[in-house]
């Protein structure tokens, strides 16, 4: 398969940034979208080019750092899947591929298609933690919880922090993010402690970095590569409201 790549290509932060664009032929239709860049990487270092910087590590859907902006898309196109995930089938032979950083303002660009996502560092270590000392695996378990709030815990922690949410959404927003990381501690026994002042801190620490507020776009929702849904954000809200009322 053949691809036009229109890629954005930025020195540092101060530059202005522009797009520039690539051939890139013969590609597997079982490659994936960073296999893809690879070979585009290997015929611009042949070439002498500075390659294109792109974040990327397990390459497995696990680990969340290979965002990128695909034709408009956090992760391209599809559901549930990360952008390692994408494989090049789902695009048309010869198809024009636009590839874009995340796109929001406390997610400065580093370089190329790299930007700085400490701003949701910030948010966790305000946090996003329990001090309760829950021992090892037999210990955890000898401690109740029913199933419903085992099972909604557990679906808002696969939250793997990519920031796909936040690019999708217009106003750049965090509260899909940080509602499903209040929610994984607010639903467990071992999150009651803190549950108040964490709730407090990260709506605090998210305002902070300059994130904007939810206008109920749902974007958040159908980007997210592990499907958090936006009732997370409902009970961040009431988290927050009890903490302030309680």
């Amino acid at each position: 398969m053949n691809f036009t790549l229109k890629i954005w290509r930025q020195k540092n932060q101060k530059d202005a940034g522009r797009f520039e664009m690539y051939e890139v032929q013969n590609i597997s239709p079982d490659a994936s979208f960073l296999e893809m860049l690879d070979v585009l990487n290997n015929q611009l270092v042949l070439q002498d080019r500075d390659p294109v910087a792109f974040d990327h590590d397990c390459r497995e859907g696990i680990c969340g750092s290979c965002g990128l902006m695909i034709n408009g898309r956090a992760h391209g196109p599809g559901r549930k899947q990360a952008t390692c995930d994408v494989r090049m089938r789902i695009f048309d032979d010869g198809q024009e591929l636009v590839i874009e950083p995340w796109r929001a303002k406390p997610f400065p660009v580093i370089k190329d298609l790299v930007v700085d996502r400490t701003a949701m560092d910030r948010i966790m270590q305000a946090g996003g933690f329990i001090s309760a000392r829950t021992g090892g695996a037999p210990d955890a378990n000898s401690t109740p919880v029913t199933k419903e709030n085992a099972e909604e815990s557990m679906d808002a922690a696969a939250c793997i922090g990519c920031g796909a949410c936040i690019a999708a959404c217009p106003n750049s927003s965090a509260m899909l993010f940080v509602a499903a990381k209040v929610s994984q501690f607010a639903l467990l026994p071992q999150g009651q402690i803190e549950r108040k002042e964490r709730v407090q801190k990260m709506v605090i620490q998210m305002d902070k970095e300059g994130f904007g507020n939810c206008s109920n776009n749902y974007a958040c929702e159908a980007e997210c590569p592990k499907g958090i849904l936006v009732t997370h954000i409902a009970r961040l809200n009431r988290e927050f409201l009890r903490a302030k009322l309680v």
